[in-house]
């Protein structure tokens, strides 16, 4: 499994997210075949760089803010982005998981997402890439209060910072 230590991978590239106003970030990418940018006209709330695919490439992980075609809601999205060819591009465009979600961190080749049930009970899964999206792998805790799921998973992300 690669590592994306602050955005760098094995192969010589580097995410950044890089926000301009309170709706504008630039998703930059610094790789041997050069630098390029792909704005994102939204409120942004997370980063994270992992080989999300498992292709040996680091891919950029950014939480959104927007509505979607179907879902209207200004919501919290994960988007992936990776390189190809020096060229920031869009690996998965998310309007949903499984739940509302709050947060996201990349930890061990999965995403690991603080999300909130309709029946406003917390949990914290773990979701793997599988061709075209996500699936879900494990609850890693559930049906717990809010503030113990939300220490659990502050805990996630702590840990995998210091990684």
């Amino acid at each position: 499994m690669m590592v994306c230590l602050a955005g760098l991978s094995a192969r010589g590239q580097t995410f950044a997210l890089q926000r301009q106003a309170d709706s504008l970030s630039l998703l930059t990418l610094q790789s041997r075949e050069g630098h390029d940018v792909w704005r994102l006209p939204y409120p942004t709330y997370a980063f994270a760089t992992g080989d999300v695919d498992g292709d040996g490439r680091c891919d950029a992980l950014v939480g959104v803010v927007k509505p979607t075609r179907y879902d209207r809601r200004m919501a919290r999205r994960l988007f992936v982005f990776h390189e190809t060819h020096g060229r920031v591009r869009p690996l998965w465009l998310g309007s949903r998981l499984s739940a509302e979600l709050y947060d996201f961190t990349f930890a061990d080749g999965r995403v690991i997402t603080l999300e909130q049930e309709r029946d406003s009970s917390w949990f914290v899964a773990a979701y793997q890439w599988d061709h075209f999206g996500f699936v879900l792998t494990d609850y890693l805790q559930r049906d717990a209060e809010r503030a113990k799921v939300m220490t659990f998973f502050e805990e996630m992300k702590k840990e995998n910072r210091t990684h």
